[in-house]
């Protein structure tokens, strides 16, 4: 008999002690490639993200848009962790569970014994992920450890954020959240490799995930700037690459970059400019930094009376790799996003049908990635702990009424 064909985490049980961004969407990543994920939440509040607009409403239902993007493919089991009982059926599913994912407030967990050192003598086999602002693996602790941090300060303290934006303004945050969901893809990546080792040792690990250094690593130009010439990039003036950047159409913007000569030559000719290759003032990327007040104009004047798609289209054509700045409208609008799949449509009971990003990347020899709904607070509580933890009907409905568990 021929075995059915499963997603490459199928088999594993993780176990989210997570809130918000990072670690919800680090567990979504693991949920997406087949893993089984528990997700751990308080009773009758649950993760903070349930309560945070944009709602998706029906009728007199809502839900939060942001916990339906980053929650789906998960199991919600709402326990109370403060409880000794709690503690309890928590330690019983580690001992049963593949990967801890948490990035609670530093040390919450260590406080009630069940951080990695309370929980790995339950089971050696545990990889147990924490994803924090300033990272906390022993060895490798600095003063920041304890601090709380969200993503913006990762973007401030890492050189990123004094890099966005134009040298006449402050600096300014890029994406929302984007140091959070680049933490929760590393988290994914290194728990990916700890269990690639434990195939190897037999062991766990701890896997120790710092947002301020994903965000540093993610600027490794101005690492690798400072650290060769002494000198730091200016924000919204590049000394020796020009263009790059948003350039106005007649219908809105396109997006170019010409890191050589070779490419600014083909720039060139397409805007029925040749002469442009070889004038001083545009011969390297030097001088067309050094005179884009005196370039833009020119590209601009061609673009004027052109529309986004003409623009893109021509240059294309010309060998210059160029794109339309796209609004979210114009996102759904595209059929390349539909084609491949990257609009991922959940059909919700409670609200109804959504479209999410889908994770990346594709496998050619594993199917599409499940699309299941995020979980109502508590909806797997009894399938946690009567199917699989062995508890009766009779000690989960004390565990409820004690307000050990919600259902």
């Amino acid at each position: 008999m021929t075995q059915a064909i499963s997603r490459p985490l199928s088999g594993i049980r993780v176990i989210g002690l997570e809130q918000y961004m990072a670690g919800p969407y680090c567990t979504m990543l693991l949920a997406d490639a087949g893993a089984e994920v528990f997700k751990i939440e308080r009773p009758g509040k649950g993760d903070p993200r349930r309560g945070i607009p944009p709602f998706a409403r029906k009728d007199d239902r809502k839900k939060a848009a942001g916990y339906m993007a980053y929650n789906r493919n998960k199991k919600s089991l709402a326990l109370n962790v403060a409880a000794p009982q709690g503690q309890e059926i928590l330690r019983k599913l580690t001992a049963v569970s593949d990967v801890v994912v948490e990035n609670l407030r530093p040390g919450a967990m260590d406080k009630v014994g069940l951080g990695y050192d309370g929980l790995k003598g339950v089971n050696p086999r545990l990889i147990y992920a924490m994803i924090s602002g300033f990272g906390r693996l022993p060895g490798y602790e600095s003063a920041y450890a304890q601090r709380p941090a969200f993503d913006i300060v990762a973007e401030a303290m890492s050189g990123v954020m004094d890099l966005i934006g134009f040298e006449d303004r402050p600096p300014t945050f890029t994406l929302y959240g984007l140091a959070d969901v680049y933490s929760g893809m590393v988290g994914a990546y290194g728990i990916l490799q700890a269990l690639f080792m434990r195939e190897r040792t037999g062991e766990g690990q701890l896997v120790d995930v710092s947002l301020l250094d994903n965000m540093l690593a993610l600027n490794e130009r101005m690492v690798a700037l400072y650290s060769v010439s002494g000198k730091e990039p200016q924000r919204g003036k590049p000394e020796h690459l020009w263009p790059r950047g948003a350039f106005k159409c007649s219908d809105g913007y396109v997006a170019l970059n010409v890191p050589d000569d070779g490419i600014w030559a083909r720039l060139a000719t397409a805007v029925g400019r040749p002469e442009l290759v070889d004038d001083p003032r545009s011969a390297d990327g030097t001088s067309r930094a050094a005179n884009a007040s005196f370039l833009q104009p020119i590209l601009e004047e061609w673009m004027a009376d052109k529309t986004r798609t003409e623009v893109v289209d021509l240059l294309n054509e010309a060998g210059m790799p160029t794109g339309p700045v796209y609004t979210a409208k114009d996102v759904f609008a595209d059929e390349h996003f539909k084609v491949r799949g990257m609009l991922a449509e959940v059909d919700d009971p409670e609200v109804g049908r959504y479209a999410f990003a889908r994770t990346t990347p594709h496998l050619s020899a594993a199917p599409e990635i499940p699309l299941e709904p995020s979980p109502g607070l508590g909806a797997h509580t009894r399938e946690v702990l009567e199917g699989i933890l062995g508890y009766s009907k009779e000690a989960v409905d004390g565990f409820v009424e004690s307000g050990v568990v919600g259902v």
